[in-house]
Order: structure tokens, then C-alpha cells, then sequence
């Protein structure tokens, strides 16, 4: 007897439901995608117990006949793609026929559908037809999912907490709105509105109405293309940071997908104007040719394969740094890091909190440059305090000196002619024997520098001459741990970003520390500097270096004004 036998339809669909139905959000993001597919342009998203015991989808899309309704619950049914050509030029969100029939298997459906001509309702539990009959003929169609997972208590046990479950799905239904911002999409869950978008068309309008004024008045509009790539959105100012990654929302074509070149680029853009292990907002579009990207190659969809990639990277990093570059502005006090914490729940009410905040004046490059402070002194020997018409500049000193070094060091670095100093007595630097193979497989980087040097014993090199831009007294200082550096090279070796750490590692370690009091002229010394710099408002790792308080700002929290408004008489009592 032969071991080898077909399975049954039911257990393909149930084993395809476990690849495509990872969770209750899988279900939602399936379900919406084909009310975006069928042309909606508003999709309601109804969820009892965080969709637990039940997801409904809404959608006023171009509906279904009776018979395409019931062939579209059958495995690889779809109407995105018939030949095998299609797979290279894919417009549609969904395409591969296998949503509905894993859905169905592992769930009870009910399904009200009206193309304009016929209104019908199927009723499906475990993958089979229980009631076929009229509806009442209203545009669009509305999906009832239940019982999900009933007949897989396996996978049922893995589902996650009701919390959970609901920012995940909370979590997709932000992304897909900010991905068809011309769509008015609602989530609802146990009668209580979590999220209401419009449907403007707006881009920046959906923002605010994800994530709030305090991060969509921070946002800077991008723009820019090549020959194969057009990208645009919003990218947030530096002082609004996330503890993960999850904000940084990445769009293909209009498809949520992620992407680790590409986070990567996002990330090197910010590179000097953020700290380690926090990551920007940023809403970036991506348009190009169907044939460049390949988004089969897992059920879900979100991880594709692009073609092409540095080319895309390139010109993601290099338009967001440009965008930074030029929108750059001075932290305001009460415009503080936002926590990556969501509390669904109350997601109203902090963003009614966000409501009421005024964006202040933004204080440009070209504006700082043109910035007249007079110093006034030194608070706990690390900040410098200035003032001038407009208001009162904290100025932390080691922030502030890391950024004129960081600077200084780059434009070194970048000279195509640098002169070398000798050393009278030539530093000895022993290594240990892997520290010193990779030295030497990587020593044309020392003589790039001017650090010439020679081999001496066994796993030791004396260093003969120096590039003249090394801060006087500290040169073996400087030498060792620019060798450090050229040790944890990668073997892709990239010129710029090995040039951004030495001027890092240089610029802090050479830089006036916190707890160190300065001499008033030091301090002025700093003050020119620093305005004089081409980003004078985050040291290399990205913290601020100067915080503004404006005379309103003073006023306020000396309750020397109390409201919008306040009468003469009021004024002169103060």
C-alpha cells in the first residue's frame, strides 16, 4: 500500500492557515486588504474582545456576485492573477488566493456581498457552506469572522492576551491608513473608537490623526527620485525619538512591508543626530515598477526583495540627511522624547493632551547663525547659560564641544591634502596576534591617514609620523584608538562611515567633560563656535546641545501671564 497520498483540501487550508493566520491581525490585514483590492473608500474595522470573539470588516468596495462569493473561499481562488506573467507585475495587495480559504478553515464566516446586481450572504464554518441566501442589497461587503481557531486548539492556545492582540491589530490599521491616506478607515473595539481617519487624502493630515499634533507639527516633508525609485513622505526632527523601530513605517507601491536594507538606511541618515538605540518617526513612500520588487516570497506580504538596492538606499539616506540638514531647529523645553509605550485604551485622551500644544517659531541654520548670546555663566560646571533679546540658552559644554571637534575632525578628514608631523620619539604599540593580522590586512587605511609606521617584534609596530590635525598631547591617545577603529573594520569597508568614527570617538574623548568649570572666556569661546557650526544643534550622537527658553516660556512658568489674555490692570499688579 502506498504511503504517500494527497491530503485532503480541509487539511491544506488549515496547514496554510497556520503560515498565513499567525494572529488575530493577520485576519484583519487580510480582510482589509481586499476591501482596499475591491476599490473601498471606507473600510470599518468592528472587533468584540480585541477580535477574540469576533472581527467584522466594513467596506462600501465594488462587492461580489453570488458565484464569485462562494469561489473566492476556495484555495488559490483570486481575481488579481490568472498567468504565471502576473506574478511580475503585481498592483493588487493580495494575489495569492489562499487568505479567504485559510480564514474559513479555521473559523466560522458569514458574508453579505452586493456588486449592484446581486445581494448575497454565505454562511461557512470550517471550511464548509452551512446557509447560501439573499441579503439586503447595500454597497459594498461586510465579513463576520468568529470562533477563530475552534477546530486547532493548538493554535488557539498561542493566541495572545486581549491587550495584545489589539495593538497588533491597532498597529496595522495605523500603518495601512497612512499607506491609503485617500481611504476613511475606523477602528472600533467593544463600541469604544480607537482610530477615525478621514479618508482627505492627505498625507499629513492622516498623521496628525494617527499619531498626533505634537508629532505631525514636528514632521518635515521629503521628496526626491532617480531613474528607478520615487520616494516621499514625513520624517520627524531629531528630539522625537522612539525606543523601536516599529515607527519607522516603510511603503511599497501602497503595501506595509519591512525591510532591513532599508530601516538600515533610514537609520544611517540620523546617524549623528540621534543617541543609540532610539529611531525616528518616518512615513516613507516607495513607488517603482512592479518588476523590481518581489512580494512573493512569504504568505503575509511584508517582506519583499528588491532589486536594485543600493541604488534605493542611496537615495533614501542621502534625502533624508538633506532634509535634516535643512529643517534642523533648537529643543524646546516642553517638547520632550516620546515614549514608545502605547496604551490603547487611553489612546483618545493622550492624543486630546497632544491637542493642546502650539507649535513654536522654528529657528533655522540660516536663523542660529545670526544669533546674537551673551553669556552669562556656568551652571554645575557642565551648562553654559546665555541669553539674548528673545529669551534664555542652556548649553551643555561637553554636547556642545563634542559637535565643534566632530566637525573640525571631518573637515580633516576630507582634505585631499593633509600634512604629516613626524615624532621625535616614535610611539611602540603592542597587539595582540589576531589584533595585529587585521591590522596588517587593512594597513593601507594607516597610510591613507599619514600614520606611517614600522613593524617592530612580534606583534608590535612603531608608529613614525602623524597627521598634524591630532590634538596636540594626546596623540598616542588618538593614534590608538584610531587603530582600534581600523581593527573592527567590516570587511565591506565604507570610507565615509569609518571617517564619522573616528571623528566621534576623537571629538568625545577630546572634548571638555561635565563637572569641569570653564573660564568665561572658554565659554565664549564655545558660544562662537558652536553657531558657527554647519549642525549646531545635536552633538555627533545626537543629543541636543542647546535648549531654548523663550520670554513666554519664562513668563508661563512664573505665572507672570496666566491666560491667552489679561487686562491692564492685571499686567500692572505683576
Amino acid at each position: 500500500m502506498s504511503k504517500i497520498k494527497i491530503m485532503s483540501e480541509l487539511l491544506a487550508n488549515k496547514i496554510a492557515a497556520g503560515e498565513v493566520i499567525e494572529k488575530l491581525s493577520s485576519i484583519v490585514k487580510e480582510l482589509v486588504e481586499n476591501s482596499i483590492d475591491a476599490g473601498a473608500t471606507e473600510i470599518k474595522v468592528n472587533l468584540k474582545n480585541s477580535g477574540l470573539s469576533n472581527i467584522e470588516v466594513i467596506d462600501n468596495g465594488t462587492g461580489m456576485s453570488k458565484n464569485d462569493a462562494k469561489i473566492a473561499f476556495f484555495r488559490h481562488a483570486t481575481s488579481k492573477i490568472y498567468k504565471e506573467d502576473d506574478l511580475y507585475f503585481i498592483n493588487t495587495l493580495g494575489f495569492r488566493g489562499e487568505a479567504l480559504a485559510s480564514i474559513a478553515s479555521v473559523s466560522e464566516i458569514k458574508l453579505s456581498t452586493f456588486d449592484g446586481k446581486e445581494a448575497s450572504f454565505i454562511h461557512i464554518k470550517g471550511g464548509k457552506i452551512l446557509r447560501e441566501s439573499l441579503c439586503p442589497k447595500r454597497k459594498g461587503t461586510i465579513i463576520e469572522v468568529s470562533n477563530v481557531f475552534y477546530n486547532t486548539p493548538a493554535r488557539l492556545k498561542h493566541l495572545r492576551s486581549e491587550r495584545a492582540e489589539l495593538y497588533n491589530i491597532t498597529d496595522f490599521i495605523e500603518k495601512i491608513s497612512l499607506a491609503e491616506p485617500s481611504i476613511s478607515f475606523t477602528l472600533i473595539n467593544n463600541d469604544k473608537k480607537i482610530i477615525s481617519t478621514s479618508g482627505s487624502g492627505n498625507l499629513h493630515k492622516t498623521i496628525n490623526e494617527i499619531f498626533g499634533l505634537n508629532i505631525s507639527s514636528n514632521m518635515m516633508e521629503f521628496h526626491n527620485n532617480n531613474d528607478d525609485f520615487e520616494i516621499y513622505g514625513y520624517l520627524c526632527k531629531p528630539h522625537i525619538l522612539k525606543a523601536n523601530k516599529n515607527s519607522m513605517i516603510i511603503l511599497i507601491n501602497g503595501r506595509v512591508v519591512k525591510n532591513y536594507d532599508i530601516n538600515a538606511a533610514i537609520n544611517e541618515a540620523y546617524y549623528t543626530y540621534k543617541p543609540e538605540g532610539k529611531y525616528p518617526v518616518v512615513v516613507l513612500n516607495i513607488l517603482t515598477d512592479p518588476t523590481i520588487i518581489d512580494v512573493n516570497i512569504h504568505p503575509t506580504k511584508q517582506d519583499v526583495k528588491i532589486s536594485k538596492t543600493d541604488d534605493l538606499c542611496e537615495l533614501i539616506t542621502n534625502t533624508i540627511k538633506d532634509t535634516l540638514y535643512k529643517n534642523l531647529l533648537i529643543v524646546k523645553p516642553l517638547e520632550e522624547t516620546i515614549s514608545d509605550e502605547k496604551d490603547i485604551v487611553s489612546k483618545t485622551d493622550i492624543k486630546q493632551t497632544f491637542m493642546d500644544f502650539k507649535a513654536e517659531k522654528i529657528i533655522y541654520n540660516e536663523e542660529i547663525k545670526a544669533l546674537k548670546l551673551y553669556p552669562i555663566g556656568l551652571a554645575h560646571g557642565t551648562y553654559i547659560i546665555a541669553e539674548n533679546e528673545e529669551g534664555i540658552y542652556l548649553i551643555d559644554q561637553h554636547a556642545a564641544f563634542e559637535r565643534i571637534n566632530y566637525e573640525r575632525y571631518m573637515k580633516k578628514l576630507k582634505e585631499k591634502e593633509v600634512d604629516k608631523e613626524s615624532l621625535l620619539i616614535p610611539i611602540t604599540i603592542e597587539l595582540t596576534s589576531s589584533e595585529y593580522l587585521s591590522l596588517m590586512e587593512k594597513k593601507d587605511i594607516l597610510a591613507s591617514l599619514n600614520i606611517d609606521y614600522e613593524e617592530f617584534g612580534i606583534n608590535t609596530i612603531i608608529i613614525k609620523t602623524h597627521p598634524t590635525w591630532l590634538k596636540e598631547g594626546y596623540e598616542e591617545e588618538s593614534i590608538r584608538k584610531i587603530i582600534d577603529l581600523i581593527i573592527m573594520l567590516d570587511k565591506k569597508f565604507d570610507r565615509v562611515k569609518f571617517e564619522e568614527k573616528i571623528a566621534i570617538t576623537l571629538a568625545c574623548k577630546m572634548s571638555i567633560k561635565a563637572n569641569t568649570h570653564i573660564s568665561m572666556e572658554e565659554i565664549t569661546y564655545i558660544i562662537e563656535e558652536l553657531i558657527n557650526c554647519d549642525n549646531p544643534y545635536n552633538c555627533p550622537h545626537g543629543r541636543p546641545t542647546i535648549v531654548k527658553f523663550t520670554i513666554n516660556d519664562l513668563e508661563k512658568m512664573f505665572k507672570r501671564i496666566m491666560g491667552v489674555k489679561e487686562s491692564k490692570k492685571d499686567k500692572d499688579k505683576l
